[in-house]
């Protein structure tokens, strides 16, 4: 047999979606990781106090849901507006075939089809010859359940009809011909419309509208979803060893909104939620000198450029570095511009609000650059400061998981150093390659990776060191099972331990999770071990050696066959441990 060589699907699933199983692929290129890794670390208990205050500072709903929504709306009267009615009128062709059917008016097919697609919750459904599979038929029917509570009951029979054109028949009821061919049709183009409908209002408005926190705001994220249960990640994990063990593993790609550590940092935020939403009131009451207008920006979009900025400051980047501001200015107008014109608030691509943009772009340079804008620049850095430690860890611990658990690690360009980008073109920029290459030749000793952490090569260290490892044991990493490992103690809950087995062989993998109150006042993304108390990994089976070695020590296992996550993550951040030989 020859070489396979993988064929990857670029979609983004839907809540509850999964990937086609007959469609010989080997997997998607993996946005749902991007959004389960990211769902690890954000603490739902931040959730209300967060979304109280961007309710009341915004005046905007925080209902992520319902901002979509909208959105479908916009684009389908908009950009979309000359798709939509080919659709419209298509249907209205299959409605004149149908003898029940034929005095069904456009006007109300448009507003049944428009209410369908606005409470769609996948990007597209599969028609066949047969109609709709069971696995569409679902996501069918929350649609309609959606628009049959926006429709008046006068409209429901129509979209009954909708619902049966579209995959709710066989073909071939509709005698063969035009009739059946017109409804084929229909059917393709529909399917042609919903695709584009949900990527412009969610991707491409919505993520930009809302900003309860930026860090579920994410190309394929359920942002609805504020976070989930350890349980949930491993489960995610075993389903995909079962069905696509071969998935792309994410955390990063050309089209994110934010890089990986951005992400990593915001995350922060959950777990900090009410000092968080103190320090708005006190950045907003130290900008007021900076505007020139009491409505630029509004206040909604302040608070999405205070996010910004907390999550993309340069670990190295000070407040009295002007040639450095002047870079960072650079960049976060090119990003606020395309995100004012993405949501479609303010200004648009087809017609950009000029004296809006000027003065958004005037805010920023005084906030990095002016004498004036000194106390707000200094409280923001500040603030970005205190979280970056906790996004550091939150970083490796992401970095360490995408290599270990099932599926293929995609690593993105220059992303084995810090990642904290801003959407395209800023994630694009070139990479710094030799330097890339100067730090794998250095030695790699944990403490001076740790004093060091700023410059990206402890990231880069994790990388390598894993990735060998990987090489060294590939069957273990690419068909290995999975098992979740109970965790006891204290600090149990800011843990999560599985175990990888193939013939002979096992990686244990431990990681923290959601741990920023353990880093209160640390200078480094390393927990002190003391803070562990009695916090320990139980593990399944017997380990004749008790000494394991871990990515860069050993590590002694009790009698009872468990490891103290103190010793465990004891000199490194997080641990992965590899096991060659038992019995």
């Amino acid at each position: 047999a020859g070489r396979h060589l993988p064929i990857y699907v670029e979609k983004i699933l839907g809540e509850g979606e999964t990937l086609h199983r007959d469609w010989s692929v080997d997997g998607t290129t993996g946005y749902e990781f991007m959004n389960q890794l990211s769902l690890l670390q954000t603490d739902p208990q931040g959730a209300q106090v967060l979304t109280e205050r961007w309710k009341r500072h915004s005046e905007r709903s925080a209902d992520f849901s319902q901002e979509a929504q909208l959105a479908r709306q916009q684009i389908l009267n908009g950009s979309l507006a000359g798709d939509f009615e080919s659709v419209a009128q298509a249907l209205l062709q299959v409605a004149r075939d149908n003898l029940m059917t034929r005095d069904l008016t456009l006007g109300a097919i448009r507003r049944a089809l428009q209410a369908l697609i606005v409470h769609f919750p996948v990007y597209r459904t599969y028609i066949g010859p047969l109609g709709r599979s069971a696995r569409d038929e679902v996501f069918f029917q929350q649609a309609m359940d959606g628009a049959r509570q926006t429709l008046g009951e006068a409209d429901w029979p129509v979209l009954d009809c909708l619902a049966g054109w579209l995959g709710g028949e066989p073909w071939r009821q509709r005698p063969a011909g035009r009739p059946r061919k017109r409804l084929k049709h229909a059917c393709v183009r529909f399917q042609q419309l919903t695709s584009p409908a949900a990527a412009k209002a969610v991707e491409d408005t919505a993520l930009y509208r809302s900003a309860v926190l930026l860090s579920r705001n994410d190309v394929g994220f359920n942002t609805e979803q504020f976070g989930a249960a350890v349980a949930d990640f491993h489960q995610a994990c075993i389903e995909r060893l079962e069905t696509f063990p071969d998935n792309l593993l994410a955390s990063a790609t050309h089209d994110h909104k934010r890089g990986e550590d951005s992400r990593a940092r915001l995350a922060v935020l959950s777990e900090r939620s009410r000092w968080y939403a103190d320090q708005i009131g006190l950045w907003r009451a130290l900008a007021r000198p900076l505007r020139d207008d009491d409505q630029v920006p509004s206040a909604g979009d302040e608070l999405i450029l205070y996010q910004t900025i907390l999550g993309s400051w340069p670990l190295e980047l000070g407040i009295d570095d002007p040639p450095a501001l002047e870079d960072y200015a650079k960049r976060l107008w090119q990003w606020q511009r395309k995100a004012l014109r993405e949501a479609k608030l303010q200004s648009s691509w087809s017609a950009p609000n000029d004296t809006y943009e000027q003065a958004s772009e005037d805010f920023i340079r005084r906030l990095l650059l002016s004498p004036e804008g000194e106390l707000l620049r200094a409280a923001l850095a500040k603030a970005a400061r205190s979280i970056a430690v906790p996004g550091a860890l939150n970083g490796l611990a992401q970095t360490l998981l995408r290599m270990t658990v099932p599926g293929v690690p995609d690593l993105y360009q220059g992303n084995d150093f810090w990642d904290f980008s801003l959407v395209d073109p800023d994630n694009r920029r070139p990479v710094d390659y030799t330097r890339r290459q100067q730090a794998m030749q250095q030695a790699v000793v944990p403490p001076d990776l740790l004093a060091n952490w700023r410059d990206g090569r402890i990231k880069q260290a994790l990388i390598a060191r894993t990735l060998n490892l990987r090489a060294e044991h590939a069957e273990l990493f690419r068909r290995g099972t999975y098992q979740a490992l109970e965790v006891l103690g204290n600090e149990a809950h800011r843990v999560l331990g599985f175990v990888r087995e193939r013939e002979g062989k096992r990686a244990i993998v431990i990681v923290p999770i959601r741990c920023a109150e353990l880093l209160e006042n640390s200078a480094e993304p390393q927990i002190h071990a003391s803070l562990w108390g009695d916090t320990r990994v139980k593990l399944p089976f017997t380990v004749p050696d008790e000494h394991l070695q871990g990515l860069f020590s050993g590590i002694t296992v009790t009698k009872h066959r468990e490891l103290l996550i103190s010793a465990a993550l004891g000199d490194f951040p997080v641990n992965l441990i590899i096991q060659t030989t038992y019995t």
